[in-house]
């Protein structure tokens, strides 16, 4: 294969960017009063949302289906070639049909739309072509058309790949944004991984495996010094008898004290407590005392109820359990 020595991949990767750009630009002129009835066509219906298509339209289709089901959108994917080849079946009476096709005419999709049309779903022609075939047998229309394929032989699906996925991402979010889907919903389907673990892990989940560092306010240097070091997590509250939080009393904080004073055997820890420390509701999400501690640079927080101490939550617990 030759390589033309004049051309600078940078050079053309900006402008395979400013193509697909100016493609998913110029998408939302395109949108109708279709897409509303198309949202208010999949939320009426009892069933899923197929969505098909043929070669790169297949796969666009799979992620859209990816997008519909994390969104609370029932979705299925069905291959246009194995739909008409056996798998036709997996379309119930009550779903939705999408397909998804650049060009509309593909002969897979002619028989498809016809057999979707015999049994009588609703089709939603998700294409870049308005005078196609699929078009005008859908019921319903996305148009996705774009002016040029980024490839330059505007031959290759780029442009058009891209403003189909795009197209397909606008319609699972107004799903979502419709059905009131909220991010306790998106946690229900993502458990597993980073992003699942943001969305449930709270800080109850997380102190309640760490030591309970605390002193009295009347607590002796040596005392504080001690509790430090043996709970290991570089504080310890100060609370009074009821439990109820008074200060918190940091490493750094002893560090800084010692290197101010020289008697140091009658200091107590209220004396040296920081009054009104960085503190989280044990039912808050982890994910919220993370952004907490690096919002103040610090390393742990500590845990209330209704001003009753519970515990210690430490960076180190969320870096272990993957949030960072």
């Amino acid at each position: 294969m030759n390589h033309a020595n004049n051309i600078n991949p940078a050079d053309v990767a900006r402008r395979t960017i400013a193509l697909e750009a100016g493609a998913i630009e110029s998408l939302g002129k395109l949108i109708t009063e279709d897409f509303s009835q198309i949202c208010s066509v999949i939320l009426a219906a009892k069933g899923r949302v197929i969505v098909s298509g043929i070669g790169k339209s297949a796969v666009i289709a799979q992620k859209i289906v990816a997008t519909l089901n994390s969104t609370g959108t029932p979705a299925v994917f069905l291959h246009a070639a194995d739909a008409i080849h056996g798998d036709l079946g997996m379309i119930l009476s009550h779903d939705v049909v999408i397909i998804i096709s650049k060009s509309g005419e593909s002969p897979e999709i002619k028989v498809l739309v016809q057999l979707v049309r015999g049994f009588g779903n609703p089709i939603i022609g998700l294409v870049g072509n308005t005078e196609s075939y699929l078009a005008k047998q859908s019921d319903y229309i996305l148009d996705a058309t774009v002016s040029q394929e980024a490839c330059p032989n505007n031959l290759a699906p780029t442009s058009s790949t891209t403003a189909q996925m795009v197209m397909g991402d606008a319609l699972a979010v107004a799903l979502m944004e419709l059905r009131g889907f909220k991010s306790s919903d998106f946690a229900k389907f993502h458990p597993g991984g980073a992003l699942g673990k943001k969305l449930y892990l709270r800080v109850a989940d997380f102190y309640v495996n760490n030591e309970q560092p605390k002193v009295s306010p009347d607590a002796l240097l040596k005392d504080v010094i001690v509790e430090i070091s043996k709970k290991r997590l570089g504080a310890t509250a100060v609370v009074n008898e009821q439990g109820e939080l008074l200060g918190v009393i940091t490493d750094g904080d002893l560090r800084r004290m010692l290197e101010k004073n020289s008697a140091v055997d009658t200091i107590t820890a209220a004396e040296i407590m920081t009054i009104d420390p960085k503190t989280i509701e044990d039912e808050e999400l982890a994910i919220d005392a993370m952004e907490l501690m690096r919002k103040n640079n610090i390393t742990q927080l500590l845990v209330v109820n209704n001003k009753q101490y519970l515990g210690v939550i430490h960076l180190h617990d969320l870096i272990k359990e993957g949030l960072i």
